[in-house]
């Protein structure tokens, strides 16, 4: 590799090892066996460098999230039990991006200016997830998928999944599986009069 994924990948384990505002530039160059110089040169500051090796992990997250993870998905797009399946090869990612989550729920609660920029990053990445979570739950494409669903059903699944890694990484134990999650959504659905057949609606 050159000096710049060098780099990229000595901040992303100086990210998972310190967090954000804990690593310094000299932590990346020791990491990376580079010099303080390349760092201006390929990405213009620490800081730049440090967001970039962030979008680089959410990505490997995303990644995880793929059906190939843990094989193709088998069943119908829409379904109580495509819901269920989704949800359990996305909590099979957790042991490892636990890091990475950790890391995510840092930048949101810190408080301090300097990562502003980054929790804009962040705001635009959750865009692209919502899009990325639709497409699996409902089988249509990212590229086809309605702009309004995107946002309405991803809203929905995405705040689904960030209390879902809250609670994975509170206590594994006793977090909510994806039997519990798509019998909760079943039992809501019902109790409002609802059928299967609603209830599989409102999982798309």
């Amino acid at each position: 590799m050159g000096h710049r994924e060098d780099l990229l990948e000595g901040a992303k384990r100086c990210l998972l090892e310190k967090g954000f505002l804990r690593t310094t530039a000299r932590d990346i160059v020791k990491e990376s066996g580079t010099n303080l110089a390349s760092i201006g040169y390929h990405y213009g500051s620490k800081d730049e460098l440090l967001v970039q090796a962030y979008i680089s992990l959410i990505e490997g997250v995303g990644e995880g999230f793929d059906p190939a993870y843990g094989g193709e998905l088998s069943q119908p797009p829409g379904s109580l039990e495509r819901f269920r399946e989704v949800w359990a090869t996305i909590i099979r990612t957790v042991p490892e991006s636990r890091a990475v989550w950790l890391l995510s729920f840092e930048l949101m609660f810190q408080g301090d200016d300097r990562i502003t920029e980054v929790r804009k990053l962040l705001a635009e990445a959750q865009k692209e997830g919502r899009s990325g979570l639709v497409a699996m739950f409902s089988g249509i494409p990212e590229a086809d998928l309605d702009e309004e669903a995107a946002e309405t059903e991803g809203r929905f699944y995405m705040t689904l999944l960030n209390g879902l890694m809250v609670q994975w990484l509170f206590d594994p134990d006793s977090a909510t599986s994806a039997e519990q999650l798509t019998e909760g959504l079943r039992r809501v659905i019902a109790a409002r009069g609802g059928t299967d057949t609603d209830a599989a609606a409102g999982a798309r």
